[in-house]
């Protein structure tokens, strides 16, 4: 990660006396400091290209509110998948199930409520319940039994397929009580004065802002104590801004239409939750160590077993909450549903920084991963550009996403 600035020059000038030679000043700070984190801010900085990209040439519709809106509730599920799948590359893992379990998870769901009149809160539990039997069933097989988890969760992607014909008996079930669909098409209650935003949105916005940048704020100061490097200063003030300018045109964007979706409350909550998790606590730090070098690991004292087993059980109670997410807003069960999500999932995951060999990537990196092919999915589809062309498209942003990383570590270990 050090770059060696001694061969260049014996002493770094500081900032603000003659400048570089080339007049560089605050951009060669800005470029320097953006080649030595590329990883970090690659595809934040792929994913607002893209954006304008697409801005330009659907003539603003990318950027219209209730297409924004539209954007969250279609890829919700995906992104809730994709915190999952993170957490599981990191480990050193794949699961190849999570589509096929969300179909069965969404079809229990219409079994219960629709078939047995189970009230969809006790129908909701008992769905995440079933998630975390299934990810832990297949936690224990890896973790415990050392079956490589591609075939683990191979066998679980057929199985889990085949159960949700069986309960379906190949038909689509529905429709969902009314609760239960909010939480897949719901969006917030307008309440206050009347204004021309929504303004719980709003207020939710602004503390969303003042949390990021308390948290990136936090971070740097912890990262100053033990004496880690840092990113410039002047590029840590171009990244407050632009994620505040970000979140700020979002919530604009969503309390100008019918305000902020739940779904989006439900994903924030994971966002903070599981970003705290991976960054601050001991089992976050251990999904790293195990991931990134198992045999030292071990050697520390990481109960790595207990840990996978944990990582499997998370991802099984995630991806059901991804197919209550996805049932809830198709408003029906189908024996079709979740077909190749695991592939949305691991994609987001690998585009959004995770790394082929594990002990890398973060959870805000997922989400980006996910929402750089949400918006070439909405993009694409708003310039009518055929499902044929979309995949091939997708194919090759996850296949850069992967080359870039080899790359990097390659340069980074010369």
């Amino acid at each position: 990660m050090s770059t060696d600035v001694t061969a260049k020059s014996p002493a770094p000038a500081p900032p603000g006396g003659t400048g570089s030679a080339s007049g560089g000043g605050l951009l060669h700070l800005v470029l320097d400091g953006l080649r030595r984190n590329m990883r970090q801010y690659g595809m934040l900085l792929a994913l607002g290209l893209i954006v304008a990209l697409f801005a330009v040439w659907t003539d603003g519709d990318l950027l219209l509110p209730r297409n924004v809106s539209n954007l969250v509730l279609q890829n919700s599920y995906i992104l809730i998948l994709a915190i999952g799948m993170m957490l599981v590359i990191i480990a050193g893992h794949i699961d190849l199930s999570v589509g096929s379990l969300t179909a069965f998870v969404g079809a229990f769901a219409a079994v219960l409520t629709v078939q047995h009149d189970v009230s969809w809160p006790v129908a909701v539990v008992l769905c995440l319940l079933a998630g975390a039997v299934a990810g832990s069933a297949q936690g224990f097989f890896i973790a415990y039994l050392g079956i490589p988890s591609f075939i683990v969760t191979l066998a679980g992607m057929l199985a889990f397929r085949g159960v949700t014909e069986i309960l379906l008996e190949g038909q689509t079930l529905g429709p969902f009580p009314d609760g239960l669909q909010k939480m897949g098409n719901g969006f917030l209650p307008e309440v206050g004065p009347e204004t021309n935003y929504h303004n719980i949105t709003l207020l939710l916005g602004l503390a969303m802002i003042a949390f990021v940048v308390l948290q990136e704020l936090r971070d740097r100061r912890r990262q100053q104590e033990f004496a880690l490097d840092v990113v410039p200063l002047n590029l840590f003030l171009l990244k407050l801004v632009a994620l505040s300018a970000a979140l700020l045109t979002v919530t604009l964007l969503l309390a100008s239409y019918k305000g902020a979706p739940i779904v989006l409350l439900i994903l924030g909550a994971l966002v903070v939750g599981y970003g705290y998790l991976m960054r601050n606590s001991v089992f976050g730090r251990h999904i790293y160590a195990i991931g990134g070098n198992l045999p030292a690991a071990k050697l520390s004292g990481v109960k790595d077993k207990k840990v996978t087993f944990l990582v499997f059980l998370n991802m099984g109670v995630l991806a059901a909450l991804a197919g209550l997410a996805i049932a809830a807003r198709l408003n029906a069960a189908s024996p079709k549903a979740g077909l190749n999500y695991e592939l949305e999932a691991i994609a987001s995951a690998f585009i959004g920084g995770a790394s082929m060999s594990g002990g890398v990537g973060t959870v805000l990196g997922a989400i980006i991963g996910g929402l750089v092919l949400g918006v070439l999915n909405n993009g694409m589809n708003l310039l009518s550009v055929g499902t044929d062309w979309q995949q091939v498209i997708k194919g090759l942003a996850l296949l850069a996403a992967v080359g870039f990383d080899v790359w990097n570590k390659r340069k980074s270990g010369s």
